[in-house]
Order: structure tokens, then sequence, then C-alpha cells
């Protein structure tokens, strides 16, 4: 789903990704006050949204959407790398974001990455974005029972593979830190997203600021 108050944009993005095989754009919508309608009746994998739209912003609308669509993926547009409306986005549930001139090549892979549950933040932006999210992050909401326990469930090369990717590291420079093999990393991240109940890296991130594992 295409979700952005410019009709321009929307056909873009329409046009790029129903070309690829495997990726159909079921629905749009122009305004985040549109968005749960219309994913009742045409429910989507993954959602790319606008951050700045007139009635209903995108950090709304995403919070919106991991609420009552917990399933759905969501992907925010921006303009600009350190928009504080990226970070707000993320602590509402985002899986990532895309700058808008970013390429088709890149929004594609994307699309495809967030649909398996791996982070999409913009390469050169990962490290700063973490950086400025931190407080945010580690503040609000205030972590429960619930999250300290999934945190406690990891082994400590888990815990310690996951500070490594809330300080924007990659499985390939995880697994030149551990001297391990890349396939490795791949394992120790699909049991951290299955022991804190994470949609995706980045929520999982989200989680370890939160609790306090990482500062």
């Amino acid at each position: 789903m295409v979700v952005d108050d410019q009709d321009l944009v929307r056909a873009g993005f329409r046009m790029v990704l129903d070309a690829q095989p495997g990726i159909s754009v079921v629905a749009e919508a122009a305004d985040g006050d549109e968005v749960l309608a219309v994913l009742a009746d045409l429910p989507a994998d993954v959602v790319l949204m606008d951050i700045r739209m007139p009635r209903v912003d995108g950090v709304e609308a995403t919070r919106r959407v991991v609420a009552h669509h917990p399933d759905t993926k969501v992907i925010v547009l921006t303009t600009f790398d350190l928009d504080s409306s990226v970070t707000a986005a993320i602590a509402a549930g985002a899986s990532g974001f895309l700058l808008k001139d970013v390429t088709p090549e890149f929004m594609v892979d994307a699309v495809r990455s967030v649909h398996r549950g791996d982070a999409v933040v913009d390469p050169v932006s990962t490290r700063r974005l973490l950086r400025q999210a931190a407080p945010l992050l580690a503040g609000s909401p205030q972590p429960d029972r619930g999250d300290a326990a999934r945190i406690a469930a990891l082994t400590p090369r888990e815990r310690e593979v996951l500070t490594l990717m809330a300080h924007g590291a990659t499985n390939a420079e995880i697994a030149a830190a551990h001297f391990v093999a890349e396939t490795t990393v791949k394992t120790h991240v699909g049991n951290i997203l299955a022991k804190t109940g994470s949609r995706d890296r980045v929520q999982a991130v989200v989680l370890a600021f939160r609790t306090g594992l990482v500062h």
C-alpha cells in the first residue's frame, strides 16, 4: 500500500513496484486518516507511508497501523534523513525509513527486506539516526516486566549481537567482530527476533534501547 498526499508520488511508486515480480500495489491513500479504512478492505503486507501529510501525519498513521494490523510492516518516507518525525515513527512501530529520492532499485529491495523482517534504514543514515533516536527510544514508553523477561531470555552472545545491531552494525560487521560466518549471525538475529517477539530488526533495537540494554 502506498500512502502519500501527492498523486504523482503515488503513481510513480505504483509504477515501479507493480513492475516487479512478486510485488503488487493493492491499495493507495492520500492521507493517514484513510489508511485503516482502506486496509480493512484491502490488506497489505507492507505500507509505504509519507511522514508529512495534512490531517493525520505518518507518525500517527503508523501507530494506528501497528496497533490494528500487527502483521503489516510500515516503511516511512521522508525528504530529510534526520527528520525528527522519522525517529518518532520508528518509536511508533515503523520498520524503517526511506528518503523520497531513493533509487527505484533500493526501494524495491527495501520492500522485500521489510517483508522478510529485516531492517530498512538508508545506509548513509543508520548510525546518525540511532544516535538521535536513543533518548526517545529509551524514554517512551517505559519498559514493563514482559520487556525485561524477553531480554533476559537471550543468551549472552545474542545480547552482544543485539547490542551491535543497536549501534547500526550490519550482519557482515557483526560476523567480523565475532569471527564467525554471516550465516551464524543470521541465526542469532532470527533467535533474537523470536525470543523478543519483535517483528523485525528495528523493533528489536527499539526494545534494546527501551530496556536499557543499550544506552
